[in-house]
């Protein structure tokens, strides 16, 4: 009769222990902002500057600018800016930052283009947001604004993976701006019938299981490697570079939340969203090319479809993966500059390159305009 009575109260103690635990798991974060030292002059504009912290400022020269814009009550942007003449407006995607095109800006000659790098918020060195303040309408709202401060007359954008519909999105409401696009691993369509997600997808989209394999039985960031066409391409002090600003703010809710953004289905509430980038990608006529990496597990598939976006768009099919800009530099570089070369008529405009790169940029030259199943 004892025996009988503890065994369901022992089952009620679990079943009460594993409740607390998921609620704790599942919380949704809060709101942590940065806060910078001084100011910094940004072609007219003054914004807060923010000091960066050694193990990031490595990765970049100190001719870099780093400031943070407000783009609403308490949530800022972290952009980091280098360069003069030609805007260049890149965007990347989960669970990276701005960070991620340094390699690109080393192939671009500063003299004749600005990179302006934004950093999504939730990750990097931007604000820190709960949960379920992670809408596509909400990240495509804060980087318009983030680019409305900057004042830009034109500008050439690349983006890759949520830095595509984002981007696209945020540029959708400033009409004009867009004059040239590199589209790089991302997509810019909607979802018409409920269709399959990566397999990492798929997992984390069910509550509690995706905090779980995600925060308490492993890190996204340690699976980045793995998506790559060499994991070598993503050595340790990157990967620190990457989720030590999250780490650090005690809030890590962007990795995942990001993912099940991703629209699985016309119901899913990212749709809408991404129905309006659609529209606007339908729209554009500007000179675009197509730098794709092929071994990309997560949208190395995707290529047609962009092929159909822009259907006179050189094509350049890399053995890159899914962060394709540490890969690939030079390739994204080169395609950069020859749509820069296009506005400003100008017959032959070559990216700083090392040698090594050099043969590499043609090489991925002679791919342009094929086509791969």
């Amino acid at each position: 009769m004892i025996v009988k009575k503890i065994l369901p109260l022992g089952l009620l103690v679990l079943i009460v222990a594993f409740a607390l635990f998921a609620v704790a798991l599942t919380r949704d974060g809060e709101l942590v902002t940065p806060t910078g030292q001084g100011t910094v002059n940004v072609e007219g504009s003054v914004f807060e500057a923010l000091p960066l912290p050694d193990y990031a400022a490595k990765h970049i020269t100190a001719d870099y600018k780093s400031y943070l814009i407000e783009v609403e009550p308490g949530i800022k942007v972290h952009v980091l800016d280098v360069g003069e003449g030609f805007p260049l407006y890149v965007q990347h995607g989960n669970p990276t930052s701005g960070f991620l095109y340094r390699r690109v800006v080393e192939q671009l000659p500063l003299d004749r283009v600005r990179v302006i790098m934004p950093t999504l918020v939730g990750l990097g060195f931007s604000s820190k947001i709960p949960s379920s303040h992670h809408t596509l309408d909400n990240h495509v709202r804060w980087i318009n604004a983030a680019l409305n401060q900057l004042a830009l007359p034109e500008l050439v954008y690349v983006g890759q993976d949520w830095g595509g519909p984002v981007g696209m999105g945020a540029l959708a409401r400033s009409p004009g701006l867009l004059k040239g696009v590199v589209a790089l691993n991302t997509s810019f369509n909607a979802p018409t019938e409920a269709r399959d997600l990566s397999r990492a997808h798929a997992v984390v989209k069910t509550p509690v299981v995706g905090e779980l394999v995600t925060g308490v039985f492993g890190s996204i960031f340690d699976t980045l490697p793995s998506v790559q066409g060499d994991p070598a391409s993503l050595p340790d002090d990157v990967l620190t570079l990457y989720r030590k600003p999250l780490k650090d703010s005690g809030n890590m809710k962007a990795p995942l939340a990001l993912m099940r953004m991703v629209p699985d289905g016309p119901d899913h509430p990212s749709t809408p969203a991404m129905r309006a980038v659609e529209e606007y990608t339908n729209s554009l006529d500007v000179p675009a090319e197509i730098i794709w990496g092929m071994q990309d597990p997560i949208l190395a598939q995707g290529l047609p479809l962009m092929e159909e976006k822009f259907p006179q768009a050189p094509v350049t099919k890399t053995q890159a993966g899914h962060f394709l800009q540490e890969e690939v530099p030079a390739e994204i570089a080169g395609a950069l500059l020859r749509i820069v070369a296009q506005l400003q008529s100008i017959q032959t405009v070559t990216p700083q390159v090392e040698p090594a790169l050099t043969s590499g940029l043609e090489a991925a030259e002679t791919q342009v305009d094929e086509v791969t199943e």
